[in-house]
């Protein structure tokens, strides 16, 4: 699927509070299993996304930043929440607080990795969706992505410093 050439539209898609997508990934991020959750609100069908990239779903208006946080995390065999704001194949978007830890073979290394995801709070969403766009602003004001990355992840960091909470506490006080 050429996700390069879908553009994002205005057009949320909403899911139950109640329901749960969930995915798995291989070790280099690759899915290997979505549930029908998934798939419907990604308006894809298994067969398209199996074997994909989990980033197939990633929204322009995403900060790389905390997907830096996150791999970090992950990889480091921590598991971590997020916002996310994801794009399915006609360029609707959806809000999710992602739940994302790391999975083990039985060798104890890790293999993978699985993400529940359930509906965010209106409220939480417009809080993080502002500092998101001023990490995205900062990322933007850089020729060099890399550079862009950097400056926006430490924009991150001084956010989360001035608030005087940890990322998770951060993530947990938003919506309240």
């Amino acid at each position: 699927m050429a996700k390069s050439h879908i553009k994002p539209t205005d057009v949320e898609i909403e899911f139950d509070e109640n329901e749960l997508i969930v995915s798995k990934t291989d070790i280099k991020g690759r899915l290997v299993y979505v549930n029908d959750v998934f798939a419907r609100v990604a308006e894809m069908t298994t067969k398209e996304v199996i074997g994909e990239p989990h980033n197939i779903i990633r929204h322009p208006d995403m900060p790389r930043a905390v997907f830096k946080l996150l791999w970090d995390s992950i990889q480091a065999g921590k598991e971590i929440f997020a916002y996310v704001k994801n794009m399915s194949k006609t360029g609707k978007y959806y809000w999710v607080i992602a739940h994302v830890t790391p999975s083990y073979g039985i060798d104890g290394e890790i293999n993978g990795y699985h993400s529940n995801r359930r509906a965010p709070s209106k409220r939480g969403i417009e809080q993080i969706s502002e500092i998101y766009k001023k990490l995205l602003t900062e990322e933007k004001k850089h020729n060099n992505a890399k550079d862009g990355l950097q400056a926006s992840y430490d924009l991150f960091l001084e956010i989360l410093q001035a608030e005087g909470k940890s990322y998770s506490e951060f993530i947990w006080s938003l919506g309240k």
